[in-house]
């Protein structure tokens, strides 16, 4: 690997951008994040996209937002723009776990600080941007302004919030993968400052810079914008409202009537999956907020493109001797593809990248995987190579003209869509290339895999064939000893409304996964992801779970309480209490103590844990399940359970022809 100067890196200083000869930069973002020059890291992705465009890009990481604001000034004024953005993840579901405690770590800052990052970053910087420079444009980007685009719950804040652009003051959202957006807006405000096509403003050494008039100017007479979202006044609206567009609950009758918030985000989510989308309005506080549609899917050659960049795939060198966690976990993976058609109701990747997936060359994913062999502490072992979902690549409709009319946010739910290519022969093509490197000793999948993918009986041998391969070659060749997948829970109900396969296809799953194991003498693990009090989801539900995975000698480590996020479908039921598609009511645990109720049952195998959760099933009358997590009860615990059995019930109980953890079973389940 080459040696890497101070250059290689986006300036984040005035003394580095003097290195490059500039006296100011055209576009400066500010990120919650720190820079890490990797396309796992959104800054570093956008940076290089606009770099690549011919513009300066300086990026100002984790600016200190106390005092004098002199982060927020040290670079000076930008010819074009302002870009503000959280970093990879959503602040608050950074910061806090479910039950709003503090995490014991930051995964993206330097030795894992917490003090490196306020709540709401996408909102305090913009407000001392605006302070400081009230007439230069400020754009929004990244995961946590794209999902507050519009009326949205805040479960921190424990109710509605309005589209983010009213509490920060910034000027425009551009949401989802960015890089088609930000160049697109430079172009046009470059365009008009050269040509004095509008009214720039000046900088102190008279350079002519954006404005925010001539940003109104610009986007207002120019074309849509696509995968833009900004505040008008009614009259200003380009176009006016037309028939054609989807005209939202206002966000004040949303805060009286939360029947109308449901109503509102099935439209959000199907315009959100669609390929040809409509403009989506919502009245605002005396204004509206207007949603352009997003752009198609991009293209092979465009998504190479923006992994192809000259990233360093280092944190800068102000970090030097300084771990960053998340930099940790994904310096050895490799991102195949964008985009999940899963449409997991409690999951954001669709709203955020898609549900078309997007594959990157095999070409470019070998570019990649040699540049992180020649890094210095490369070892031979690739920690990942996946996705959003680990086996999507290469899968689309077969049909292309039936997939741009397809409203439905899953293309595997509640039925694999028969329009769906699920071929694995192409991921595993790239499998069998990256082995192939001399270099390459071990590559591992640590993204989660759809084993109902997995499963899918299709009418084409071929297929099937491939899928069989897949699989064989998954669990022998790529798993690290654990492999993780996500059945999330075992009620079907519960199930159906995460929008996930039945239980019966993990059982089927893990069959084969052991049978597998035993024919190669491998000692390999399964490991479930199971959340508790998602909406619909009930103590007897979780007992259930329990019983269950103990009959499958499961001790649950990697599990999790519903956190509410803005922008899923389990999010606006568990807030507004109506379940989106259906405008019917559906139950959530919402206080702490029905939670921590639902949530103990993931640890029955702790002592500690025991009493509680032999007292919740006495009070949900479930003793049956009782006795198959811990063995018979007491005939004292039988009696107390109901006393108005006589003696003779208690000794010689009876068992419900649908009762017990034997309700909602198959033959052959065992």
């Amino acid at each position: 690997m080459k040696e890497l100067r101070l250059t290689d890196w986006l300036p984040t200083t005035k003394k580095e951008m003097e290195l490059r000869g500039w006296d100011a930069a055209d576009i400066i973002l500010f990120s919650a994040d720190a820079y890490v020059d990797h396309p796992s890291f959104g800054a570093a992705v956008i940076g290089r996209t606009l770099e690549a465009a011919g513009y300066r890009v300086a990026i100002v990481p984790q600016p200190d937002w106390h005092g004098d604001f002199r982060d927020f000034k040290k670079l000076g004024r930008p010819r074009l723009w302002f870009g503000v953005a959280p970093g990879c993840m959503d602040s608050m579901v950074n910061k806090y776990t479910a039950n709003r405690r503090l995490r014991s770590e930051d995964a993206y800052s330097p030795d894992g600080r917490h003090d490196m990052r306020p709540e709401y970053p996408t909102i305090v910087y913009t407000r001392i941007l605006k302070q400081l420079y009230p007439d230069v444009p400020v754009i929004l980007g990244g995961i946590e302004a794209s999902l507050r685009r519009l009326t949205h719950y805040d479960y921190w804040k424990e109710k509605l919030m309005p589209c983010i652009l009213c509490d920060s003051g910034a000027d425009m959202i551009i949401y989802g993968m960015g890089e088609k957006a930000v160049v697109e807006l430079s172009d046009r405000l470059n365009e008009a400052i050269e040509t004095g096509n509008g009214m720039p403003d000046y900088a102190p050494d008279g350079t002519a810079c954006a404005s925010t008039t001539l940003f109104r100017e610009v986007i207002a007479n120019g074309p849509c914008l696509p995968q833009t979202v900004t505040l008008y006044n009614k009259e200003d609206i380009p176009g006016g409202i037309s028939a054609n567009d989807i005209v939202l609950h206002a966000h004040e009758i949303c805060l009286q009537d939360m029947k109308a918030q449901a109503e509102n985000f099935r439209h959000i989510e199907e315009e959100s999956n669609q390929w040809q989308a409509r403009r989506i309005i919502q009245p605002t506080a005396g204004r509206y907020v207007v949603v352009n549609p997003p752009y198609p899917p991009m293209s092979q050659e465009e998504i190479d493109r923006s992994f192809d960049q000259p990233y360093t795939r280092m944190p800068h060198p102000k970090y030097k001797g300084k771990r960053i966690p998340a930099y940790e976990m994904i310096k050895f993976s490799v991102n195949l593809h964008r985009g999940c058609f899963g449409g997991c109701a409690f999951c954001t990747i669709s709203a955020h990248q898609g549900k078309f997936i997007v594959n990157r060359s095999k070409e470019s994913i070998l570019r990649e995987v040699r540049q992180i062999t020649r890094m210095p502490d490369f070892k031979g072992t690739l920690s990942d190579l996946g996705g959003p979902s680990a086996n999507m690549y290469g899968m689309r409709g077969k049909d292309q003209d039936i997939c741009k009319k397809c409203r439905r946010p899953s293309c595997i739910h509640p039925a694999i869509c028969p329009n769906l290519n699920t071929d694995h022969s192409a991921l595993l093509d790239i499998y069998r290339a990256v082995d192939a490197l001399p270099e390459v000793k071990h590559s591992y999948i640590g993204s989660g895999v759809r084993y109902d993918l997995l499963l899918h009986d299709t009418k084409d041998e071929h297929i099937n064939k491939a899928n069989r391969d897949y699989t064989r070659e998954l669990i022998t060749r790529h798993v690290s000893g654990r492999l993780k997948v996500a059945p999330e829970h075992t009620s079907d109900r519960v199930l159906r409304l995460m929008r996930k396969p039945s239980f019966l296809l993990f059982r089927q799953f893990k069959s084969i996964f052991d049978r597998i194991n035993n024919e190669a003498g491998l000692r390999q693990q399964i490991i479930p992801y199971f959340i508790s009090s998602h909406p619909g989801c009930t103590e007897e539900d979780m007992a259930e779970l329990a019983v269950l995975t103990k009959d499958m000698d499961f001790h649950l480590e990697q599990v999790q309480d519903f956190t509410p996020t803005p922008m899923t479908v389990s999010t606006e039921t568990w807030a507004t209490g109506y379940h989106p598609y259906i405008l019917e009511p559906v139950y959530s645990a919402r206080t702490p103590k029905e939670k921590l109720a639902q949530r103990m049952f993931f640890f029955w195998y702790k002592p500690e844990e025991r009493q509680k959760i032999q007292a919740e099933l006495r009070r949900i009358g479930r003793t049956d399940l009782t006795d198959k997590l811990f063995g018979r009860a007491t005939f004292r615990e039988r009696k107390n359970t109901n006393p108005k059995r006589n003696e003779s019930d208690d000794m010689f109980p009876k068992r419900k022809k649908h009762g017990g953890h034997l309700r909602g079973r198959h033959r052959g389940d065992r």
